[in-house]
């Protein structure tokens, strides 16, 4: 009985543990990232990213073709206020303010945290090195492109107000950022 006590209370801690540290996971920015995702040796990742349309995404709400959008699309607040809108576009006006560290920035659009989760905890260069260490630090590691395909599909799909079909493996294909294998 005492040992079925000690391993319930180890369990709680840890679980415990497991949601304080991600409610205290904060956003850093693609700036940190990029830090250490930009070389050959990380496969030139935020170089896939800044030319990918995720980057642009926040962007294209500025225009006049979002503005015209909106309008007709009945909403209250202009495309870069709207939470119809910045729910894929960015995240930065759909979270908390306080989960921001000062680095990060909306107008970056969909960035590396939009899809890995916020990395405050996980960017430590020793935490990085080690899978199962960055996944327990909040990094959202997918276990394969159905999962990936599932995740995409919360923005690309037909909820959206400017829905195009969704290409999984095309898009997959232009966004794809494996670290190469050595």
């Amino acid at each position: 009985m005492r040992t079925f006590r000690t391993v319930l209370a180890a369990l709680i801690c840890a679980i415990v543990s497991l949601f304080t540290m991600q409610a205290q996971n904060k956003y850093v920015g693609t700036k940190m990232c990029g830090m250490c995702h930009k070389s050959d040796k990380q496969g030139k990742q935020l170089d896939i990213w800044q030319k990918s349309k995720h980057a642009e995404a926040y962007k294209t709400l500025t225009t006049a073709k979002a503005a015209e959008f909106a309008k007709a699309r009945g909403l209250k607040k202009p495309a870069t206020e709207s939470p119809e809108c910045l729910e894929c576009h960015t995240f930065g006006k759909t979270v908390d303010a306080s989960l921001f560290e000062k680095g990060f920035d909306i107008k970056e659009g969909v960035q590396c945290e939009s899809c890995h989760g916020p990395g405050s905890q996980y960017k430590n260069m020793t935490v990085m090195k080690d899978k199962a260490k960055s996944a327990a630090a909040g990094l959202l590691v997918y276990k394969d492109n159905v999962e990936i395909e599932k995740f995409c599909r919360s923005c690309h799909n037909e909820k959206s107000p400017a829905y195009k079909e969704f290409k999984f493996e095309e898009m997959w294909g232009k966004i794809k950022h494996a670290v190469p294998k050595v």
